[in-house]
């Protein structure tokens, strides 16, 4: 399965079946789902370290293994909208909300599926990359917004 659709299926809880059996999404969510997306990924490029220090945010907020379940090959651990605040901050939060208009709650059951499966595949190796993301956090954007 592709990261655009992993994160739409995430957006959307479920694909919307069209009468051949085939998966169709919502439009409107779509282009919700994308605002979000590049909103996180806005966010991830903007934090001081970028991926490394949003690590570092989540082991000082004591959920370093959880970060790292999503960095490495198993299962993804979940994350609450309560233990981002810890580790995010209210601030990411806020402003993801004010960018896309969505209410608080929404942005943070959004951003507590998103995140994982967008670190996830900014690793596939199981290991942070070396140097800069910004080349592929702005490919991920693009395929999100243009499938």
């Amino acid at each position: 399965m592709s990261i655009l659709s992993t994160l739409t299926g995430a957006l959307e809880g479920a694909p919307n079946a069209t009468p051949g059996g085939t998966a169709t999404l919502n439009p409107g969510a779509a282009a919700t789902g994308a605002l979000v997306v590049s909103q996180i990924i806005a966010m991830i490029q903007s934090r001081p370290g970028g991926l490394s220090g949003l690590l570092q945010a989540f082991q000082q907020g004591g959920l370093g293994h959880v970060f790292q379940s999503w960095i490495g090959t198993g299962q993804n651990l979940p994350v609450s909208a309560d233990q981002l605040h810890g580790t995010v901050g209210s601030d990411w939060i806020s402003r993801i909300t004010q960018a896309t208009g969505l209410p608080q709650g929404q942005v943070e059951q959004h951003l507590s599926q998103l995140l994982p499966q967008i670190v996830d595949h900014l690793t596939p190796n199981g290991q942070l990359p070396q140097g800069e993301l910004g080349g592929e956090l702005t490919k991920l954007a693009q395929r999100f917004l243009h499938g």
